[in-house]
């Protein structure tokens, strides 16, 4: 039987009882009739009840899921009304509040029974609410983002990106009561909502320097076709890119950080759901370039240790660890790919200031091959299961955008042609299908940086629309090799958030 915990409200009462990730539950405005929440461990979805005249004017009544949180914050989920409901301007979002008083000054990302989207606020304790409306219907996938006194709601239909808008200069304090809520826009009805995938992340904070500073990392899971999203494990010790087993019990990562340990590879057990360090002999400052081969029976890694200047080389070795095997003997070399017949390594090269794509035996006999000479960046290659295509991604025609080409280099074209910045091309087991990273137009295109509002994208091999798969915070380290699950079901990545 599923975990379940459920906390009822009274109205003008908190309680600060845990509820999943919240510290307690609240009728504010002393509503007529009481709400409730709870928490399903099993499926992390959360489900709300509430009654309520309103959120406008100068008090509000309904049911309020809180957790006080300090400095800035992004707050996501999936939402979705239960039942047909009775008023149109049912309401239900994520809020920011400095206190439960009923006529708080606050700020919130609302989703009402009709479909409208907007911003609400008050700027003052009593004043009437504002509202500033999106121009998006019925989205059911709601960000809400606090960056000093500057409030933010981006919102989408899933599988679509976000559409936002911002408000300024609105006050809270240091720290506010922040959560979930519920309002049936009338006082003798109480409304229902289920509200999936929700996180509550710290983000890193300004002024922080990339490679030097750190925040944590958490795990998670994607059922592709089915949407469900899973958090499975959480560190403040941040890791990076984890690829899939063969197998299928076993996630591999590799630590990162400059705390004790960074540079290690971990077998994350999925049955324990506990990490163990794999013996990789005197490779111990791995990044996160390290693929299996098709069979599972290897493992390709890029370390740069001391001991060859710090700066990545390929070695392979066994994949329950070993004695690693030099295979490039120049530098940077990142791995991404093994040939499906495992004769062949495919990695980004940094030769003379110019990175390349670039193919050697798998063995370390005989010299590497240039596979692309162009403009801009080349990056990320991987083969296609049946071995007909490399995949890669390419900043030549301005944009960071995937690419395809022949084994031998020959024909390359362009597949991705639009406003974002696309890494990392990962194709399914069965081949059908091809996920991989998005980030901003405005990011350098060359660039793949820690710790930016990225989306995880799904395409057709065969051709046709991408769609949003996962909206993350992350980037670097997130998806950065293969992390498909061996049944082409699953997707594997990292998001980051401080603790």
């Amino acid at each position: 039987m599923a975990a379940l915990t459920f906390l009822a409200g009274s109205a003008g009462f908190s309680r600060a009882n845990p509820v999943g990730q919240f510290e307690g539950s609240a009728d504010v405005g002393g509503p007529k009739l009481a709400g409730s929440a709870a928490y399903d461990a099993a499926s992390q979805e959360y489900t709300l009840s509430g009654a309520g005249t309103n959120m406008w004017l100068g008090r509000d009544q309904f049911h309020f899921l809180w957790k006080r949180m300090k400095g800035d914050f992004i707050l996501r989920t999936r939402v979705e009304f239960i039942g047909k409901g009775a008023i149109n301007h049912r309401k239900i979002g994520w809020m920011a509040r400095p206190n439960l008083e009923a006529d708080a000054a606050y700020a919130d990302c609302a989703e009402h029974g009709d479909g409208l989207t907007s911003l609400q606020f008050r700027r003052s304790a009593g004043t009437n609410t504002e509202q500033i409306t999106l121009p998006i219907t019925n989205a059911d996938v709601l960000q809400f983002e606090r960056k000093g006194n500057t409030y933010i709601f981006s919102a989408a239909r899933n599988g679509e990106p976000f559409v936002s808008r911002s408000l300024e200069a609105l006050a809270l304090g240091e720290e506010a009561y922040v959560g979930l809520y519920i309002c049936s826009h009338t006082a003798d009805v109480v409304e229902k909502a289920m509200f999936r995938d929700v996180r509550m992340i710290r983000p890193a904070k300004e002024g922080f320097v990339p490679y030097r500073d750190f925040i944590g990392s958490i795990l998670e899971i994607l059922d592709v076709q089915s949407g469900k999203l899973e958090s499975i494990y959480r560190s403040e010790q941040p890791f990076e890119a984890p690829n899939w087993t063969r197998d299928g019990k076993a996630l591999i990562y590799n630590v990162s950080g400059r705390g004790d340990g960074w540079g290690s590879l971990c077998r994350f057990d999925l049955a324990t759901r506990q990490p163990v360090t794999i013996n990789t002999g005197p490779a111990v400052r791995n990044n996160n370039d390290h693929v299996l081969s098709f069979d599972g029976s290897m493992l390709g890694i890029s370390d740069q240790s001391p001991v060859h200047g710090g700066q990545s080389r390929i070695f392979t070795l066994p994949v329950e660890g070993g004695t690693p095997k030099q295979i490039t003997p120049l530098t940077p070399s990142y791995l991404h790919g093994w040939s499906p017949d495992g004769k062949f390594l495919v990695y980004t090269g940094g030769r003379k200031g110019k990175f390349d794509v670039y193919k050697i035996a798998s063995d370390g006999a005989g010299e590497e091959m240039r596979l692309t000479d162009s403009d801009g960046l080349n990056d990320g290659p991987e083969y296609t299961p049946d071995g007909k295509f490399i995949y890669f991604n390419s900043s030549r025609t301005g944009k960071m955008q995937i690419w395809r080409m022949k084994p031998d280099g020959q024909e390359q074209e362009q597949v991705t042609n639009d406003e974002f910045n696309n890494w990392f091309p990962h194709i399914s087991p069965d081949g059908k299908w091809i996920v991989y990273l998005s980030f901003p137009g405005d990011i350098d295109p060359k660039d793949h940086p820690y710790y930016k509002q990225v989306y995880l994208r799904l395409m057709p091999s065969a051709g046709g629309n991408s769609k949003v798969i996962a909206y993350i915070y992350g980037g670097q380290g997130t998806i950065n090799v293969p992390s498909w699950s061996p049944d082409s079901k699953r997707v594997a990545f990292v998001s980051n958030t401080a603790f």
